[in-house]
């Protein structure tokens, strides 16, 4: 049972879940080679493990205090791969929470529209029905309205149709 939730929660949070597993990697592989790069240089400042990791999770999120830093020409490649990292998985996690939070408010604004024109449909069938009915009973200004209404229940279902086969991206009318 618990293992079907925990499944769901992945699916359903994976495109959260990889940024910050690549962030954890990198922090991880970072810090190790900087550790390699640095520990037995005289005069480095990072010497121990533990300093190596303190010093990548400072430059992955772009802080940099400058109490540990590279000496050798290695480590300051390490730090700019580790900085840009960083800087890229930052930049994709508000990415995907932006496009999730315009995904909720369109799915929200479509369901609040759907339901407003399906009851206007169902509304105006009813009403064409009943005029349908008694067709033989109408004037010709009742008749003529009868048929604009029957040409706008109409196109109001052609264009609900067609919102199937629109871009999610641009709106723009699928062939």
């Amino acid at each position: 049972m618990n293992s079907v939730k925990f499944n769901k929660f992945l699916k359903a949070n994976m495109n959260v879940i990889i940024p910050v597993i690549l962030t954890g990697v990198v922090i991880f592989v970072g810090g190790f080679a900087e550790y390699l790069a640095e520990y037995k240089q005289p005069g480095a400042n990072i010497t121990k493990f533990g300093d190596a990791l303190w010093w990548s999770v400072i430059t992955i999120t772009t802080v940099g205090y400058g109490d540990y830093t590279p000496i050798t020409p290695v480590g300051r490649i390490i730090g700019t791969i580790v900085m840009f990292a960083g800087i890229g998985i930052a930049v994709t996690l508000v990415t995907v929470i932006a496009q999730s939070r315009v995904q909720r408010m369109q799915e929200r604004l479509k369901s609040k529209t759907d339901a407003k024109a399906g009851v206007l449909a169902k509304e105006m069938k009813a009403t064409i029905q009943d005029k349908v009915g008694g067709i033989e009973k109408l004037t010709k200004e009742e008749f003529d309205g009868l048929m604009i209404m029957m040409k706008s229940l109409r196109l109001t279902l052609l264009e609900g149709s067609k919102e199937v086969y629109k871009c999610p991206r641009c709106g723009q009318q699928l062939p």
